[in-house]
């Protein structure tokens, strides 16, 4: 039985913390939007579709601007999101459920992924597929570097942490894909709103512990001025190291 495995990529915020006018998924990077790097990634993956979720009217101009200039050819549908990260996921998931057929029995997996973190690799993508097969709840991570502070509402502080245990997330973050719809689906019923990830979604309303993998710490997501000139500098070795 071939499991079906589907990226949804999530490019629907507005990039506040950027300070500029463009969404920072429409920024350049070396003359290529973020956004593309992103697609061809997945493109280059083993992935079977790419679903991608982007800002309420935005459907033709990535169309037009990034998906048909760059030969992106595995993405089905373009689908607007919502005002929160949670809401563009959720509209992601029924766009996979709707382009699977009643009779198709076979399991189809997810992997739901920021669209400004460019960096991602094909093998690391496929890594992620291998793994969610295996554990059906899996998250990209890297261990923090820093010590890392517990404060109060004046930023004092509380507590620190062990490090040792500490990891900070990143995507993709891959399901098993009725598993996730049924954790988002109790999620929206409960009244949460304070939801980050999916992995949280996962821990709180899912019926399965949510095992950790390795990524990269060059797989950072673009969200700051000072991201843009870390991000050249990445894209600047990769080029090097294929030259």
């Amino acid at each position: 039985m071939k499991e079906k495995t589907a990226a949804i990529i999530v490019a629907a915020g507005r990039g506040s913390r950027m300070g500029t006018k463009i969404q920072k998924q429409y920024l350049k990077l070396l003359g290529k939007p973020i956004l593309a790097y992103t697609l061809e990634a997945f493109e280059k993956s083993e992935t079977d579709e790419i679903i991608l979720v982007v800002g309420e009217g935005e459907e033709d101009y990535v169309t037009r601007e990034i998906i048909r200039p760059y030969g992106i050819s595995r993405v089905t549908r373009v689908v607007a999101g919502g005002k929160e990260r949670y809401e563009s996921v959720w509209n992601g998931l029924q766009a996979v459920k709707e382009g699977i057929f009643p009779e198709e029995k076979n399991e189809c997996f997810v992997l739901i992924h920021d669209g400004a973190r460019a960096f991602i690799t094909p093998e690391q993508i496929n890594f992620c597929i291998g793994q969610v097969r295996e554990h059906r709840a899996c998250v990209m991570g890297m261990p923090v570097k820093d010590t890392i502070k517990v404060v109060d509402s004046q930023e004092y502080t509380v507590s620190t942490p062990d490090r040792s245990t500490l990891w900070q997330m990143q995507t993709p973050q891959c399901f098993e894909l009725t598993e996730i719809s049924s954790a988002y689906r109790k999620m929206f019923q409960s009244g949460a709103e304070k939801v980050t990830d999916d992995a949280m979604v996962m821990e709180s309303f899912g019926e399965r512990p949510v095992k950790m993998i390795r990524g990269s710490y060059d797989n950072i997501k673009v969200t700051t001025p000072e991201d843009l000139i870390l991000g050249e500098a990445i894209l600047k070795e990769k080029i090097n190291i294929q030259n």
